[in-house]
């Protein structure tokens, strides 16, 4: 099974695109900082960026479900998101690397655990804020540096996706899985 990753900044269209390519016959993996984020709000953690577990939580539910993925009979698989993302997130907070994150990530790439092409889905030009989604334009901006600084840094090659319509994104990312060995 091929495992390929979307990431980028919040309110870049990547939940967009994904369900576009879900809706096109591609399994999909949801993206776990979401639902820890909306999980924590929903238990009255207004901040949940700022709790000690954040980072690990985001992990364990990212290993589950790569976990549940892994059993899927599918020639390749979307992940909204992955490890790597979630080490980009702990640098852009000002974090350490969790120990169990470090060993993850570690894992990932000598093991080759997800393909070398890289999905970056670039900022729309804006952003829109929702109750889990509280970030503002120019932070999405460095948060995106962030994250094509840590997966070039990590051997991976970014495949840009420019802002566009939906239907545009999801057909370069067809394009690039179906020419992929």
């Amino acid at each position: 099974m091929k495992r390929y990753i979307l990431t980028g900044a919040p309110g870049a269209g990547k939940t967009a695109l994904l369900r576009r390519l879900e809706l096109d016959g591609f399994p999909v993996v949801e993206e776990a900082a979401t639902d820890v984020n909306a999980l924590m709000i929903a238990e009255g953690i207004a901040h949940p960026h700022l709790e000690p577990s954040f980072i690990d939580d985001i992990l364990d539910l990212q290993i589950a479900r790569q976990t549940g993925a892994d059993a899927w009979d599918a020639p390749s698989v979307l992940f909204d998101r992955s490890p790597v993302c979630t080490l980009a997130l702990a640098q852009f907070l000002g974090r350490e690397t969790p120990p169990a994150l470090a060993a993850e990530v570690a894992r990932i790439r000598r093991e080759g655990v997800y393909d070398r092409a890289v999905f970056l889905v670039e900022n729309l030009g804006f952003i829109a804020n929702t109750e889990v989604r509280r970030i503002s334009f120019e932070e999405t901006l460095r948060f995106e540096a962030v994250h094509a600084e840590v997966y070039q840094r990590l051997g991976y090659d970014l495949v840009r996706i420019p802002a566009a319509d939906v239907a545009t994104r999801a057909d370069q990312v067809r394009r690039v899985i179906e020419a992929r060995p």
